[in-house]
């Protein structure tokens, strides 16, 4: 009897490992069919001038049949390991003056359009599609999420003006975010039946501060640590580990673990990755980001084309058409009342920036993985996800191909062959100085004699002079003699700009050390903001 228990056993094992090595084997193959499929969608869309990522979604549907087993959207794995990577790319290369020059219009689009345009389109989907309350509400919360991943990839191709970049960019940094919280404080009504208004905006501010909190902590205890690593593949791996892991403590001690990761992402960008920092790591590190970034994208939106059933789709079609509707109206409703009255505490955003930021408000792997996150006790559960499903694709195809268009249409590229003058010098100057700097780093670590230090120096210097000799001769030029719609007065604007935020930022600091009393500062605080609003928009 034992031998015949020890045979059965051995008999199991030997199944259950060749049954693992099976899967391993279809997942290798499932992998290189998408990778192929995005090599191959990464020629066409060049080819014929389409977004990226709309590609992918319809490569993603072609591919279904080809692939060894089932493979789509798994929520865990996007919310938990995805959409971390993604958030944490986006902070380490956002500028916090730049962010800080519009956080204005950012935080007004993020958190109360976001949920103003949440509330819009629950009440259109409760009275038009007959829904109770909770699921209505799910529902706007997950459509009222932008992905901006199409219109930032449109921008690198089309430039248009950098505010209404960052804009965008800031956006959907804080946007994912409170589009989680929201998530989950509507869960938490699901689950206990009952959530007082009052409570609602305190479990808000508790998950949004608590994020904010957790996130300052661990990126300025990252900083420390990564100073001291000398090592460029050691320092990456700090960086994933904070990225994941910020995200993880947030999640496990009750807050916004999206909060947390983005707050930690702005720190390690601006701090830690300081002037101190060695060009290799810095480019070990950022262009090993871009490919994590560039990665997750790629496989997320192609398993969204995967994951779609098109004949559940085309029996959801008309709830489908609705939802868009919904969508539309919550974003055109948040959008453009927010932004017409922000003239009174900040620079007027233009019209045409307004329409792209309404008419670029594509869904994508966020709503697809809170849709996939719904409870499985929810009432009539599949039906609400081929709904979204629907919006993402309708989206994705319809508004992600037309953005080129639509830039064009609206006139917001403008490159003309002298502002193409002004940053080619730029990009001379700035390249040469951070070769200087290199150079001065490696003198002093002891790398480089000083004669040879000396000798690569001035051919350096030499480009520097010429640059800026060639750029004081453009910006001496008259007003009359620049060409306002090829943006050199919008260039020089910037530069008067960024220079006006740093007299403020200086004040502001002498105000919160006591140095200088506020009855003395507000007056020349006004002249300030006076002379920003002045300015054009770059």
């Amino acid at each position: 009897m034992p031998c015949h228990l020890g045979q059965l056993l051995l008999a199991n094992l030997d199944a259950a490992v060749s049954n693992s090595q099976e899967n391993v084997a279809e997942l290798v193959i499932t992998l290189i069919i998408l990778l192929l499929g995005a090599t191959g969608v990464a020629l066409l869309t060049r080819r014929f001038r389409l977004p990226y990522v709309t590609g992918l979604v319809l490569a993603g549907l072609a591919v279904t049949d080809l692939l060894p087993r089932r493979t789509g959207l798994d929520p865990s794995l996007v919310l938990n390991l995805f959409l971390p990577i993604l958030i944490f790319e986006a902070g380490i290369n956002t500028d916090i003056s730049r962010l800080r020059s519009t956080f204005k219009p950012i935080a007004l689009l993020a958190v109360p359009g976001s949920a103003l345009s949440s509330a819009i389109i629950a009440i259109l989907l409760k009275f038009g599609l007959g829904l109770a309350w909770i699921p209505a509400i799910l529902l706007g919360v997950i459509l009222a999420n932008t992905d901006t991943v199409s219109m930032i990839a449109i921008f690198k191709e089309m430039p248009v003006p950098s505010r209404l970049s960052t804009i965008v960019e800031g956006e959907t940094l804080f946007n994912d975010a409170t589009a989680l919280v929201l998530f989950n404080l509507v869960l938490q009504v699901y689950s206990t039946g009952s959530l007082t208004f009052l409570e609602g905006v305190q479990g808000f501010l508790f998950i949004a501060i608590g994020g904010i909190i957790i996130g300052l902590i661990l990126g300025y205890l990252s900083i420390p640590i990564f100073a001291r690593l000398d090592d460029p593949l050691s320092s990456l791996l700090l960086t994933v580990a904070v990225a994941l892991g910020t995200f993880q403590v947030g999640q496990s001690l009750g807050v916004s673990g999206a909060v947390a990761v983005v707050v930690a992402g702005l720190i390690f960008g601006n701090l830690g990755l300081s002037r101190t920092t060695s060009a290799s790591t810095r480019i070990t590190l950022l262009s090993f980001w871009e490919y994590a970034s560039f990665s997750v994208n790629t496989f997320i939106f192609l398993l969204i084309g995967v994951e779609i059933d098109l004949i559940t789709l085309w029996n959801a079609l008309p709830a489908v058409l609705l939802a868009v509707l919904a969508f539309q109206a919550g974003r055109i409703l948040s959008v453009y009342p927010l932004l017409a009255g922000i003239r009174w505490i900040d620079r007027p955003i233009p019209l045409r920036w307004q329409h792209l930021l309404f008419l670029g408000n594509i869904k994508g792997s966020l709503s697809m993985a809170l849709a996939l996150s719904l409870p499985t006790t929810l009432p009539g559960r599949e039906g609400f996800i081929a709904i979204i499903y629907g919006c993402v694709l309708l989206s994705l195809v319809g508004q992600g191909s037309s953005l080129p268009w639509v830039v064009k249409r609206l006139n917001l590229s403008k490159f003309s062959e002298a502002k193409q003058q002004i940053e080619e010098l730029q990009a001379q100057l700035i390249t040469s100085k951070a070769a200087q700097e290199e150079l001065d780093t490696l003198l002093k670590s002891g790398v480089l004699p000083k004669s040879v230090y000396e000798e690569m120096r001035s051919a350096y210097q030499v480009r520097v002079a010429g640059a800026e000799k060639s750029l004081r001769e453009i910006y001496n030029r008259r007003p009359d003699e620049f060409d306002n719609k090829s943006g050199e007065i919008g260039k020089l604007d910037a530069i008067r700009r960024r220079l006006l935020l740093a007299e403020k930022a200086a004040l502001n600091e002498a105000i919160r050390t006591r140095i200088l009393s506020e009855e003395i500062v507000r007056g020349r605080l006004t002249k300030l903001d006076e002379q920003l609003l002045i300015l054009e928009d770059d």
